[in-house]
C-alpha cells in the first residue's frame, strides 16, 4: 500500500495510506453522477406531471432553476468538504478524505484554495491537469492540493475495540500520572495513532520520539521498569480515566 509521511504539529512523522488516482477519479464520477441524476429526475418530473407548459408561461422560473443548479454544482465540493470533514459524497463512498499536510483537518482557507484551483486542475486544462499532477507528484496532490498544503488519504474505519483511542474507564483504576489533563483529545489520538503505526511498521523511532515529547509536555520521567511503549499506553489510560471523572 502506497503511503505518505505526514509531519504532525507535534513534529512526529505518521505514515498515512494515500488515496490512489483511481479512487479519486471514482469519487469524482460519483459526484458528477449525482448531479446528472438530479437533472434526469427534474426532466422526468416535468414530463410526468405535465407542468412544462406552466414553466414556459412562467419565464422567470427557468433561470431560477438553472441558477440554483449551477450554484449547487460550483460550490458543492467546497461546502461538502468544509461541513463533512474533508469529504464529499463521492469521497465518503470511496472512503477517502482531504487532510492538511500537518496531519490535521484543513482550515476553511485551505479548503477554499484547493476549491479555487479546480479552475486550473480541471476547467482550464480540460479535466486532465489535476489528474496528471496527482499521477506524477510525490504526495499524490493535484495543483490545488500543492498550493493549499493538503492531500487526500484513505480513511480506515476503526471498528475493533483495540482500535479505539478512548476506552471506557475502569472506576477502580488508579492513575500513574496525575497531570494528563495537560493533554487534549487530539494529543491522545495522535499517541494512539503512533502506537497503531508502530504495530504496522515496527519502527521504534516513532515510539521513542512520541514518548520523549509526551514526557516533556507532562514534565515527568518514565518510571524505572517501564519502557517507552508502556509509558504511552499508561498515559492514554490515565487520560481516559481522568477525563471520564470530569464528564
Amino acid at each position: 500500500m502506497e503511503t505518505i509521511k505526514v509531519n504532525t504539529s507535534q513534529h512526529v512523522d505518521i505514515d498515512y495510506p494515500v488515496a490512489g488516482l483511481g479512487e479519486r477519479i471514482a469519487a469524482r464520477l460519483i459526484d458528477l453522477g449525482i448531479f446528472f441524476g438530479l437533472y434526469i429526475i427534474f426532466v422526468l418530473l416535468v414530463a410526468v406531471t405535465g407542468i412544462s407548459g406552466m414553466i414556459k408561461s412562467t419565464t422567470y422560473l427557468i433561470p431560477i432553476v438553472i441558477g440554483i443548479y449551477a450554484v449547487s454544482y460550483v460550490f458543492y465540493n467546497l461546502i461538502c468538504e468544509i461541513f463533512m470533514n474533508g469529504q464529499c459524497v463521492g469521497k465518503r463512498i470511496m472512503k477517502i478524505k482531504v487532510i492538511s499536510l500537518d496531519g490535521g483537518q484543513p482550515t476553511i482557507g485551505q479548503y477554499f484554495i484547493r476549491w479555487l484551483f479546480r479552475l486550473v486542475d480541471f476547467l482550464l486544462t480540460a479535466q486532465v491537469g489535476g489528474l496528471i499532477c496527482i499521477a506524477v507528484s510525490e504526495k499524490k496532490q493535484r495543483i490545488g492540493d500543492i498550493v493549499a498544503g493538503t492531500t487526500v488519504i484513505k480513511t480506515v474505519p476503526r471498528t475493533d475495540f483495540e482500535h479505539i483511542a478512548f476506552h471506557p474507564a475502569d472506576e477502580a483504576y488508579t492513575p500513574v500520572f496525575n497531570n494528563t489533563s495537560l493533554l487534549n483529545d487530539r494529543d491522545v489520538e495522535l499517541i494512539h495513532e503512533v502506537i497503531s503505526t508502530y504495530y504496522k511498521t515496527y519502527n521504534p523511532e516513532l515510539i521513542y520520539v512520541m514518548s520523549g515529547k509526551v514526557s516533556a509536555l507532562l514534565s515527568v520521567s518514565i518510571p524505572a521498569g517501564m519502557n517507552e511503549m508502556d509509558f504511552l499506553k499508561t498515559v492514554v489510560k490515565d487520560y481516559n480515566h481522568q477525563t471520564s471523572l470530569v464528564y
